[in-house]
């Protein structure tokens, strides 16, 4: 005959080892800097990627404004094409009238280019993460102004990619203009002057001006530049003819 006490611990003994026996979960302790060090981390990977939306979703937005201006534009130059082609089988509108239909067609078509060229540019400065802040002369062009064979008239375009949300650059720009003489010489006239060329620019800022070079001389190339403090940011030059 068993001892009650025997019986007693083989019942505990099945009950805490045999089958009935309860359910034991074993879980992996982390150390808390490691738990906290991950939580940082997913934190700051969770802004980075709501600040990018937030920017392509701003720069979209402005994207869809210029392509509903180039729109209108473009619906505004194929009625005036239209005028234009009635016109000139119609014999009572004036040759005054067509020719500033023709100017008018000439303007949009103009502005319709610079403003495809301005989408383009403004898709480039979409801010991406991880990417320094620059800035660049972009679409700089200098053509002879109708006033007169001396005269040139420049337009820039200078675009700014921020490195984060906010930034601007302010810096100085200048044009020069690098010309013959006729007696051969070398020269070069500056725009603006060194006061007046102060800027600053969040996104793009466009710039135009006229330079009037000395009678009789030959334009021999442009230049575009841009610094900040007395440092070089960016540069740009068009050849017009060598300089021999």
């Amino acid at each position: 005959m068993p001892y009650p006490a025997i019986s007693l611990r083989l019942k505990r003994f099945r009950h805490r080892f045999g089958i009935t026996a309860p359910r034991v979960v074993v879980r992996t302790a982390y150390p808390r800097h490691i738990i906290l060090g991950l939580g940082i981390l997913a934190a700051l990977l969770l802004a980075a990627v709501v600040w990018s939306l937030n920017e392509y979703t701003t720069g979209s937005g402005q994207i869809g404004e210029l392509q509903q201006r180039l729109a209108q534009q473009q619906e505004e130059l194929d009625l005036l094409r239209g005028s234009v082609g009635t016109g000139k089988n119609a014999v009572n509108i004036e040759r005054a009238a067509q020719q500033q239909l023709v100017a008018r067609i000439a303007a949009l078509e103009a502005e319709n280019a610079a403003l495809r060229e301005d989408m383009l540019i403004f898709e480039r400065l979409i801010p991406v993460v991880g990417q320094a802040a620059q800035v660049r002369v972009e679409n700089f062009r200098v053509t002879q102004d109708s006033a007169g064979p001396n005269r040139y008239r420049f337009r820039l375009l200078i675009a700014f990619q921020p490195a984060q949300r906010g930034d601007f650059f302010r810096g100085r720009y200048q044009v020069t203009l690098v010309y013959r003489k006729p007696s051969g010489e070398r020269a070069e006239i500056r725009h603006p002057s060194e006061q007046n060329n102060i800027f600053e620019v969040r996104n793009f800022l466009r710039q135009e001006g006229v330079i009037e070079l000395p009678a009789d001389s030959t334009l021999l190339h442009a230049r575009a530049r841009i610094t900040r403090a007395g440092k070089l940011e960016a540069e740009q030059e068009i050849p017009f003819e060598k300089d021999s």
